[in-house]
């Protein structure tokens, strides 16, 4: 039936019918699997019980008893650059990760933005069926889009995920988080006194985010990227898992080696016969000094007793975050989805060294490049794992943690920083039960795996961009193939300048650590391993087939080139961190925040690391003013002006070291007045410290000061950002609680003026540019 309306014909609805198939979600190939993908931090094979290790992991051992457990899988060596393997199948540097998004560049190797040509393995199964979530860790956002205000194309929700929750750096605060959800900050849903961990809430949303899809479309598969916190620093657990260990670390790291390498080899993790590397396995001058091993026996008492309570602390941390994760398993085996849900259970990187030789309460004077003091670690050891530390077990561990191998996390030439766990768990898939897979596989074979288990192709073209081919190799043929041979032909290795290459079974390896700040690259010492009987990598042969080192060095190259490696940089800390994004300086060298806002990230915001500044407040006083103006950081490094007992106060707590450093004045009389600091800066000393003078003013008087040391580096790597009338996350004193909202009054704005050490800043780099050309 049509009728005319205006001389125009029109169709009548009655005669036509709705098309929604074209609207609709597509559907996924028939019985798919779902996929759940948990990725831990810096954790060496030699950690956990199904490896032989002494860190009891119920759940991973369930998975492991029923599925594959995988004893040549690889990774990067560093977090970022490996997540973004898992994210799109392609090697890191070819996603812009050749380091962490902190330390992104220029170049393209190393940018920290995935280039529109690697689609990742979200997109792709969304498009082809399936929900797909994300929590926990993120680390892939580049640094230049963390803050509020930036665009969310490369944030979790741009890339491919229905839903995330989590955080976006490279670590958090297990007690005190930073949280996202979806594209917005949000606060924690409990505090710790309440019974709140990192760990238990992200298995809370985890269990709700496959709920709610299932709620409305129970035929719909979903994948979710599950990333606990654990075990990256700071080692944060419930004191009854840390007391489960009290006493089983006491033999030290160097006794832990020689125990777990038996009990690997009893396991058949590793072949009879397997080496133990030294624990200090390279030469001087080619590695930097913080990466040593001190050995055992030359301890003191107290100093052991330390070290073994740092130890206790992971292992405690590890185990309840393994149990957390059980309850999404117990979850799915209630719901009759876990014999159909593709597991893979992993880690990033191995067991990290940057606790020094020595460990460390507060993690954070690491990336400040300030020393560790052990009187000061000794001082805390009954509070460690608590809100009050931020610790980190010393080098001896990431040793032990990695056995056999050499070194640890960052060095990506060596099997200490690549070799991790990875157990394969689905019922349905394969028939094999509690067997040991020895293939070697590495991470850019993740994707290829999903994507060949869930009968997907991966798309030629992907929202209008041809894509790049997938550097990874599925390795799904092993499954029920225990003696197939390795498909995997080729492994390059790149990090901070630690470089090596896998082929066919040989290794090559270029003896210089990450970071070393030295150059000359054409004269590092290359070692060679035939790791089909040298697992280890424990016997050097480079001086017994000089000809097939010379392959292998030339063929990574090739690689390099081929994958956006070059050019290479081992800056040293200060160097690297001058690299860094910070967001530009006005022209005026001013900042202006005000109150009822988002935090501000630390590389968006005002940059008062190491240089003079001057932070002025507009505020509205009353007799009963109380509460933060500005703060920024937490208790472990960080500053804060707040108004407490009719008193105006300025703390600046450096690296979380007592006492905290302050300057206090009585709180101006009722009305509208400019309040705030002024640093002086004089010297930087040789543990970067930022030497000066703090001066406290209200209106146009200077009412104190005195002289105060302020950090360089960072004050958080996530999270604690600059905030205006409250303290987001951790306090930054002891002088007043969580938040300690400002009331009583009104913040108008905050002023950073960092004008004169930004132009002194700018004019260093034009003298640089100037010198280059």
């Amino acid at each position: 039936m049509t009728k005319k309306f205006n001389g125009k014909i029109e169709l009548d609805i009655r005669d036509s019918q709705p098309d929604w198939d074209a609207f609709l979600d597509p559907e996924a190939p028939r019985d798919a699997p779902n996929v759940l993908v948990i990725l831990y931090d810096d954790t060496g094979c030699a950690a956990w019980s199904p490896y032989g290790g002494r860190i009891r992991m119920p759940t991973l051992e369930r998975l492991a008893k029923n599925g594959l457990t995988y004893s040549q899988w690889h990774t990067t060596a560093i977090c970022s650059a490996t997540r973004s393997t898992f994210l799109t199948g392609r090697n890191h540097h070819h996603n812009g990760f050749g380091t962490v998004a902190d330390m992104a560049s220029g170049f393209p190797g190393y940018s920290g933005h995935i280039p529109p040509e690697n689609a990742t393995l979200a997109t792709v199964l969304r498009n082809a069926g399936w929900s797909t979530f994300w929590v926990g860790k993120n680390h892939n956002v580049p640094v230049d889009s963390l803050d509020i205000g930036a665009s969310r194309r490369h944030w979790p929700l741009g890339l491919g995920y229905d839903r995330f929750y989590g955080f976006l750096g490279g670590e958090t605060n297990q007690w005190y988080p930073e949280l996202i959800e979806d594209n917005h900050f949000v606060e924690q849903p409990a505090q710790p006194e309440q019974g709140y961990h990192f760990s238990k809430d992200i298995a809370d949303k985890a269990i709700g985010f496959i709920r709610d899809s299932k709620q409305s479309r129970p035929q719909k598969p979903w994948y979710l990227w599950y990333c606990p916190g654990a075990n990256h620093a700071p080692h944060h657990a419930p004191q009854e898992y840390i007391d489960k260990y009290q006493g089983q670390f006491d033999d030290g790291y160097e006794a832990y080696r020689d125990w777990v390498l038996a009990r690997m080899i009893d396991k058949g993790v590793l072949p009879k016969g397997t080496a133990l590397t030294p624990a200090n396995p390279m030469e001087d001058g080619s590695f930097v000094a913080g990466d040593r091993v001190r050995p055992w026996a030359s301890l003191s008492y107290d100093e052991k007793r330390l070290f073994s309570r740092m130890a206790e602390v992971y292992a405690g941390l590890s185990e309840y975050t393994d149990v957390q994760t059980g309850r999404v398993i117990d979850y799915l085996e209630e719901s009759g989805q876990l014999d159909n849900t593709l597991v893979l259970y992993c880690a990033d990187n191995g067991a990290s060294g940057e606790g020094s030789p020595n460990g460390s309460v507060n993690e954070n004077r690491f990336f400040n490049g300030y020393p560790d003091d052990i009187q000061d670690n000794l001082a805390m050891s009954d509070k460690l794992g608590s809100p009050d530390t931020y610790n980190h077990y010393p080098t001896g561990w990431a040793a032990a943690f990695s056995t056999p191998y050499r070194m640890f996390k960052r060095y990506a030439q060596y099997a200490g920083g690549t070799a991790d766990p990875m157990v394969i768990h689905w019922p349905k898939g394969f028939k094999a039960r509690g067997e040991i897979r020895h293939q070697y596989h590495h991470c850019t074979d993740v994707v290829a795996t999903i994507l060949d288990c869930c009968g997907v192709g991966m798309p030629e073209v992907v929202d209008g961009v041809k894509q790049s081919p997938l550097d990874g190799v599925s390795m799904r043929y092993s499954f029920d193939a225990a003696d197939a041979p390795t498909r995997k032909q080729t492994q390059y290795y790149e990090m901070l300048s630690a470089r090596g290459i896998w082929h066919r079974g040989w290794k090559a390896a270029a003896e210089r650590g990450p970071s070393l700040g030295k150059g000359g690259f054409d004269q590092d010492r290359w070692q060679l391993f035939h790791t089909d009987t040298d697992r280890a990598e424990a016997h050097d042969l480079a001086a017994e087939q000089p000809e097939k080192l010379k392959e292998l060095q030339a063929l990574w190259l090739e690689e390099a080139k081929k994958n956006h490696v070059l050019p290479l940089n081992d800056y040293g800390a200060a160097d690297m961190a001058a690299l860094e994004y910070r967001a530009p300086v006005p022209a005026a060298g001013r900042f202006v925040y005000y109150p009822d806002t988002c935090e501000v990230t630390e590389a968006a915001a005002a940059h008062t690391l190491g240089v003079s500044f001057k932070i002025l407040a507009e505020v509205e006083f009353t007799r009963d003013t109380q509460g933060v103006i500005v703060a920024q950081g937490s208790r472990f490094g960080g500053y804060t002006l707040f108004v407490k007992d009719g008193r105006l106060h300025f703390v600046y707590n450096f690296l979380g070291i007592a006492p905290e450093q302050r300057l206090s004045a009585p709180a101006p009389t009722p009305g509208r007045h400019i309040v705030g600091v002024a640093f002086e800066k004089e010297s930087v000393s040789a543990k970067m410290e930022a030497l000066g003078t703090m001066t406290l003013h209200i209106d146009d008087q200077t009412l104190a000061g005195a002289a105060f040391r302020t950090q360089c580096g960072h004050y958080a790597l996530s999270g604690e950002g600059l905030a205006v009338g409250r303290d987001s996350g951790d306090p930054v004193s002891s002088a007043y609680p969580c938040g300690f909202a400002f009331r009583g009054g009104r913040v108008l704005k905050v002023v950073y003026d960092v004008a004169d050490d930004a132009y002194v800043d700018l004019e260093r780099r034009m003298a640089a540019r100037l010198a280059r050309e």
